[in-house]
């Protein structure tokens, strides 16, 4: 063999050895996810609507996220139940708080605060289960209407929900 030739070869054992001790292990993925090779699906409930205020359709756009989120970037199987791992929950809190009064003694900006409550089940790995509440909000100015930026800040807000319960299910954050 000469030079390049070792150099390759030498290169392609690495390889090989790199490979097979993440494949022992666990999976790992761009998200920084860790699953067993077991868990290849998914079961994510309709989250039940405990919020008065809350729009008829937001426990919906919610459970659309997480499912979103499961499938593409976790890439598990998305089935209507028995998954490998579990969701359900409910919405529990929707509701605009003022904050930062004014020298005029009124609002100058209002929070959009949402809370669920999420229960988590492994069913490959017994002790992998919890029950927990998640909360976020968004600012607006307090001179707009709710309405005119809800489904922007609802967007805001479901994305970082979303990103809390996958780290608490999968990165184990």
């Amino acid at each position: 063999f000469d030079r390049r030739e070792k150099s390759l070869l030498a290169m392609l054992i690495f390889g090989i050895v790199i490979a097979f001790n993440l494949q022992s292990c666990k999976i790992y993925s761009f998200t920084g996810a860790n699953l067993s090779p077991d868990v290849k699906s998914v079961t994510i409930d309709l989250l039940d609507n405990r919020a008065a205020s809350a729009p008829a359709s937001y426990a919906q756009i919610f459970t659309e996220k997480l499912k979103l989120k499961m499938v593409t970037e976790a890439n598990l199987k998305q089935v209507n139940a028995d998954g490998d791992l579990h969701f359900s929950g409910y919405v529990t809190a929707y509701n605009v708080s003022a904050l930062a009064p004014t020298a005029q003694v009124q609002t100058g900006v209002n929070r959009l605060n949402i809370t669920v409550h999420i229960e988590f089940v492994n069913a490959t790995d017994e002790k992998d289960k919890w029950g927990q509440d998640f909360t976020r909000y968004a600012e607006f100015p307090a001179t707009e209407l709710l309405s005119n930026r809800e489904s922007q800040l609802i967007e805001e807000i479901n994305k970082q929900l979303v990103d809390d319960i996958i780290n608490k299910a999968l990165v184990k954050w």
